[in-house]
């Protein structure tokens, strides 16, 4: 083991603190989440890095949910917009692109993989899905990460529905889920 540490190179990327997605939505100005985004992007040319696992956009449902710092808002059209600034912010580099995740209904962190979901279709169609629809429709986002969790007893990764009939038939999307 020690042998190993000692013939690895280390590297160490100091970047530039942005603010939170919640105080980033708080501006309600896609101006300064875009500056965000050109930040990140910025940074990720320096240190030839492609794809930035961000930004994360589901909704603020719980106060227990681990990742609300993540996310912008409880209001989905203010996720969306807000993430589609900071993609195309990430995206005025060459070669760097966001990951927007979690697609959909995280609502926790804690036991995330077993976690399910239940919710009708209006208010998947309505709430859950709609910042990334705003986000899909408004970016050339190529990546979308799937959560962990069950949506009505299905895990999301496995949702034909979802991954192919709404994400790619409805919405146009191209990229990698």
């Amino acid at each position: 083991s020690s042998d190993l540490e000692e013939n690895v190179e280390m590297y160490y990327h100091y970047c530039t603190a942005i603010p939170i997605g919640t105080s980033i939505a708080q501006s309600w100005n896609d101006e300064v989440a875009r500056e965000c985004g050109r930040i990140v992007g910025e940074e990720m040319e320096m240190f030839d890095i492609q794809v930035w696992l961000a930004p994360a956009l589901n909704i603020q449902r719980s106060p227990f949910c681990g990742r609300n710092f993540e996310y912008f808002s409880e209001v989905p059209v203010i996720s969306g917009y807000m993430a589609a600034a900071i993609t195309k912010g990430v995206q005025t580099y060459e070669n760097t692109e966001t990951a927007i995740k979690h697609f959909a209904c995280n609502n926790q962190e804690t036991n995330r993989s077993f976690s399910n979901s239940l919710v009708n279709e209006r208010a998947l169609r309505e709430v859950y899905l709609k910042g990334f629809e705003i986000c899909v429709k408004n970016t050339a986002v190529k990546y979308i990460m799937t959560s962990y969790n069950l949506i009505n007893g299905e895990h999301v990764c496995n949702r034909k529905d979802l991954l192919t009939a709404v994400l790619r038939d409805e919405w146009g999307f191209d990229g990698v889920v």
